[in-house]
């Protein structure tokens, strides 16, 4: 390459750290880039792609992993030519052709980081839901203003009040949903346009959430992020969102709700699953509301037992999940996780310590300090929505005496 292009390279990657330093620096500049800008990419470059009835963001990760070790190899290959061929035919061919490829490569990581920073680093640095939304419609007169909510803290009844609460929609939830003889869950067959008009129905409280949505794809691979317990992924170099076609179907409309958020720019976990979970329940189809009630059990159901003290006694005097509940309260059922372990080239475990380690760095590089565990911080945005709620407490007093038939026996 010549001295222009190392030139161009190095402006281009210099003003890549530029926009990420002004990014770390500014929420508003980031508010105003995923208002204004960043749609751009979603409904032009996210339509594209859309038009391929595969994965496109799958395909370059395993292009980006054979071209990485391609160039290791080239890079190990140029060195031992070097030492051993200088006066070799072709000596200088050979090793034009290195330069050349090292060089595509420095483009090419460049055209990544360029990508990454537009489509996924300037949106982690945006204002938080609450201080853009006050959490959709919570805030409205008469209740506490959202600062105040910001800074509350919950005691352990309120949060097994909430708690509670979820545990008995689930319950209920479950056994409203049309099953067939054999008890299995009749979903239904436009699932994915569901889940799109689920996220449209919150634009209106929530302006960055309107827009295009693309069709969401399939894993081709999902064996392999089964093992690091995925169930979906958003890929901001194809501005695609994929879901584990393995996992047990009651995630599927949580999770492409959950990664549709990150697709209109909100990159914490807390909230992309908080917004999966109201696209859910404020769904007319009772299906969704299921697999949104279920999508934030085990956040609150955990939290609320840590906060305890890990007391059973106290844990199971509050409502119990249902048997039908638990059975489906699962990532893969056992058959899938079979087919997974018979896939599976390398162990799970290993897999599922780098897959997580990777996005705790991810996360920590973008400011999220306490990397995955930002997942389980939904529980504090579930506990200010539902603040005062007239729902869950009308919702616990109807239990009255009928509570003790749900009370816990493990």
């Amino acid at each position: 390459m010549k001295r222009r292009g190392w030139i161009v390279l190095l402006a281009t990657a210099a003003l890549v750290v530029m926009v990420n330093a002004a990014a770390w620096k500014s929420s508003g500049f980031c508010d105003w880039y995923v208002s204004c800008v960043y749609p751009l990419w979603v409904s032009t470059y996210g339509r594209l792609t859309g038009l391929l009835t595969f994965s496109v963001g799958e395909w370059m990760l395993v292009a980006g992993v054979v071209l990485t070790a391609a160039v290791l190899l080239a890079g190990i290959a140029a060195v031992i030519f070097r030492a051993a061929f200088r006066k070799a035919k072709g000596y200088g061919t050979v090793t034009g052709l290195c330069r050349k490829c090292f060089a595509a490569y420095a483009w090419i990581l460049t055209g990544v980081a360029v990508v990454m920073t537009l489509n996924c680093f300037i949106p982690y640095h945006c204002s938080t839901l609450e201080e853009k939304y006050g959490l959709m419609d919570r805030m409205a007169a008469g209740e506490p203003v959202l600062q105040e909510l910001m800074e509350k803290e919950y005691t352990i009844e309120e949060l097994g009040q909430l708690r509670d609460y979820v545990v008995i929609k689930c319950n209920e939830l479950a056994a409203q949903v049309e099953r067939d003889a054999e008890g299995n869950i009749i979903y239904p067959e436009n699932m994915e346009e569901l889940a799109a008009e689920a996220m449209l129905n919150l634009s209106a409280d929530c302006g960055q959430l309107g827009g295009y949505y693309p069709q969401p794809k399939q894993f081709a691979f999902s064996e392999f992020f089964s093992q690091q317990k995925m169930k979906g992924y958003f890929f901001p170099f194809s501005m695609e969102i994929n879901y584990n076609s393995l996992m047990h179907e009651i995630n599927r409309p949580a999770t492409i709700c959950h990664e549709y958020a990150h697709l209109k720019g909100f990159m914490y976990e807390e909230e992309a699953n908080m917004i999966g979970f109201l696209a859910c329940i404020r769904s007319s189809d009772l299906t969704f509301q299921y697999s949104g009630y279920l999508s934030v059990l085990n956040y609150i159901n955990n939290e609320f037992y840590d906060a305890v003290g890990r007391d059973m006694q106290v844990y199971a005097s509050h409502v119990g999940i249902s048997p039908q509940v638990r059975r489906e309260n699962v990532f893969l059922e056992e058959k899938a996780w079979e087919k997974v372990e018979q896939k599976a080239v390398i162990s799970t475990e290993v897999v599922d310590k780098v897959s997580d380690k990777l996005s705790q760095t991810s996360m920590v590089l973008n400011g999220v300090e306490d990397g995955i565990l930002s997942y389980t911080r939904v529980v504090g945005l579930l506990l200010h929505y539902f603040d005062g709620a007239a729902e869950v407490q009308e919702t616990l007093a109807a239990i009255g005496e009928g509570q003790e038939l749900l009370v816990q026996s493990e």
